[in-house]
């Protein structure tokens, strides 16, 4: 990993559990589509340096549709058309600060300004939903977290939906800020994530901690 978080998170490479998971993705690889592609499954610790991270928003599992996935949480490439969550992400940016949606579905350019768009689960098997969680990756992602939890910096994570909420005993709350609703997913974002505002509350936050706001328009 040839990036600042190299030295941040080397020794979960030597912990047991990571050679079983490379084995495991590995094997799956040899008999199966698994999503992202190999070389983009650290895209979001690549395009997201551990000392520029300000804003952390949490996914789950990899889209696991062809082309979607590319190592960055609910965001796919451009020419794919956003999922349902992203919609969804998208209209609520609009609602809470007034930005143009773009024409595509990708988030990088959020990635690149300090917002890590991370997975608890880094890669999954085409069209089978969660069927790489349990294997080692969520040991690793939480790794992720703590290490932004323990910048001296203040630091906003943003929690859509329960499974990433079940991280908040990560996070110290004296120190950092947790924004957190329902996920933007069609089947609960009627129930809390429209109308959470969660772009300029993180801006708000941001700014009372004397940090620069994020810029979250995404030019097409």
């Amino acid at each position: 990993m040839k990036t600042d978080w190299n030295p941040v998170l080397k020794a979960q490479t030597a912990e047991p559990y990571w050679a079983g998971l490379q084995e495991f993705v590995a094997s799956e690889r040899t008999s199966h589509a698994v999503y992202p592609p190999q070389e983009e499954v650290f895209a979001a610790l690549h395009l997201t340096p551990y000392a520029d991270v300000r804003v952390l928003i949490l996914g789950q599992d990899p889209y696991h549709g062809p082309g979607q996935a590319h190592g960055l949480c609910f965001s796919v490439r451009r020419g794919v058309a956003p999922p349902p969550s992203l919609v969804n992400i998208y209209k609520e940016l609009r609602t809470d600060l007034g930005i143009t949606v773009p024409k595509h579905g990708n988030l990088e350019a959020w990635a690149r300004k300090g917002v890590l768009l991370l997975n608890t689960t880094l890669t999954v098997r085409a069209h089978e939903a969660a069927s790489h969680q349990g294997k080692g990756w969520e040991r690793f992602t939480d790794a992720v977290i703590a290490a932004v939890n323990a910048k001296p910096e203040p630091v906003v994570f943003i929690l859509w939906g329960a499974a990433a909420r079940k991280k908040r005993a990560l996070i110290d709350t004296t120190r950092h800020i947790i924004i957190e609703s329902a996920h933007p997913s069609p089947l609960s974002a009627a129930n809390g994530f429209f109308g959470s505002r969660p772009f300029s509350r993180t801006n708000e936050a941001l700014v009372a901690a004397g940090r620069p706001p994020v810029d979250w328009a995404l030019p097409d």
